[in-house]
């Protein structure tokens, strides 16, 4: 693997049990949603990755490149720590299968800003100013210091990581790209909007 190419890493391998329904799934634009974030990271990295329960590895028909958690560690960081795992040198653009409302455009923004030399260049929104982990670009060195992190006992909590890390932070256009839809209130929140 090339160190230097940024890779798409989409997380969809929740239960979603919040939802009631699995949440990469849902179709909000004619696709379902890890569909159609593959499509839209596609033109933007180098390599799409799809991350996966191994009991999921049957429901994908086609070209899709999967990686399997490997159930190292608990939430959000099994899947990004799985991904970190399979190519450790290289960069990448995490995001969530729940952020339905993200677009090209703010994709875009956040690989234009970004700066490797940080551990990770996160969103987050104009009302927290708190980093969003699963709408970031993970840097190498962020990845292994997460690692050391969690072997250190100190959380498990990805976000909890950046806010205390050496991170570049953007600001989106609109704050409603970075919508997180758990809850089937959010669902219908989200067909509202589009």
């Amino acid at each position: 693997m090339d160190s230097n190419k940024l890779h798409g890493l989409i997380l969809t391998s929740g239960k979603s049990t919040r939802m009631g329904a699995d949440k990469g799934m849902i179709q909000y634009h004619g696709l379902p949603q890890r569909e159609y974030l593959y499509q839209l990271l596609k033109p933007l990295c180098h390599t799409i990755f799809m991350s996966i329960r191994e009991e999921q590895e049957c429901e994908f028909i086609g070209d899709y490149n999967l990686i399997i958690d490997q159930n190292e560690h608990k939430g959000p960081y099994n899947g990004i720590l799985s991904a970190h795992q399979y190519d450790p040198r290289a960069s990448w653009l995490v995001l969530a299968c729940d952020l339905p409302l993200i677009d090209k455009k703010a994709l875009q923004f956040l690989i234009r800003e970004r700066n490797p030399n940080k551990m990770a260049t996160a969103y987050a929104t104009h009302h927290s100013g708190l980093p969003e982990p699963l709408c970031a670009i993970w840097e190498p060195e962020g990845l292994q210091r997460s690692k050391e992190y969690l072997d250190a006992g100190n959380g498990t909590c990805p976000r909890k990581f950046l806010i205390n890390g050496d991170i570049k932070l953007l600001y989106p256009y609109d704050d409603e790209v970075l919508l997180n839809a758990n809850y089937k209130e959010d669902y219908e929140k989200v067909l509202l909007k589009i």
